[in-house]
């Protein structure tokens, strides 16, 4: 399962979507997710995934990637979706068991906030999937420009941001190796009370604990070698520009946004 994680990974391709302004990928990406939400039906919202499916084909990224991003998800979707099968109410009641009653509106409920779920991991994980390091941090440095100005350390706070992004993938990475050397020693963290379940999980939280404390202290190390001492006179190898594929981008958005509030007009 953990191996299945690719969320913060950075995949180097030529991709169109590769090629966008990291600025416009952020908007964009919040843009999309907004749109999702105000997708009141599945002719809007059906809008949006087929739209979420061009970013994945544009993207060049292979789709079991972003099937791999999913998959970590899948039991909250789970259980999202049958609480809204139990707990959604209507006037098609389909089953019906003592106290238990299900109605057709709570299942296309159900199915309505699955896909909904699912498009919002599609759409972030095309965002770090294209988006380099160095490129997320300036982009999110020169968004947050304009409260600089009240005295708050931007480039910091990009800085974290995207480190804590990146790690991910290396946490999980470390996570499963230490379990794999735990149950290589004969621990056992699948069966057993909740107790026992909970009491197997600390011999591998103390070494990860360890693990995260000496890879940033080398990252600290790496960076002092390399002469940062923040954004303070810092220069850039490439400066951020926008393109005609950043305006047809913010189009195409815009395109899909006004479609969206027509079809949630007229259906």
């Amino acid at each position: 399962m953990l191996r299945d994680v690719t969320f913060g990974q950075y995949f180097p391709m030529d991709s169109f979507i590769h090629k966008l302004d990291p600025r416009f990928k952020i908007l964009l990406t919040f843009g999309l997710i907004i749109v999702a939400f105000v997708s009141f039906n599945f002719y809007s919202l059906g809008l949006v995934a087929a739209f979420a499916v061009l970013i994945m084909i544009l993207s060049g990224v292979p789709v079991k990637f972003y099937l791999k991003s999913i998959k970590p998800i899948l039991i909250f979707v789970l259980i999202t979706a049958v609480l809204n099968i139990f707990y959604i109410s209507g006037e098609t009641l389909l089953v019906e068991f003592w106290i238990v009653k299900i109605y057709l509106e709570g299942i296309i409920r159900a199915a309505f906030v699955a896909v909904r779920i699912v498009l919002l991991i599609i759409i972030s994980s095309a965002l770090t999937y294209t988006t380099s390091p160095t490129s997320l941090t300036d982009a999110i440095e020169n968004l947050l420009k304009p409260i600089s100005k009240l005295g708050v350390d931007t480039h910091s706070f990009a800085m974290m941001m995207t480190i804590a992004l990146r790690f991910i993938p290396t946490l999980i990475e470390e996570t499963d190796k230490i379990m794999s050397a735990q149950k290589a020693r004969g621990a056992d963290m699948e069966t057993g009370s909740l107790m026992q379940k909970i009491k197997a999980v600390l011999p591998i939280l103390i070494p990860l604990l360890v693990s995260s404390f000496r890879r940033a202290r080398e990252l600290a190390d790496a960076m002092e070698c390399r002469c940062y001492h923040g954004g303070e006179g810092r220069t850039r190898l490439k400066v951020l520009h926008a393109s005609y594929r950043d305006a047809i981008a913010l189009i195409s958005s815009f395109i899909l946004l006004s479609l969206v509030i027509l079809l949630n007009i007229l259906f």
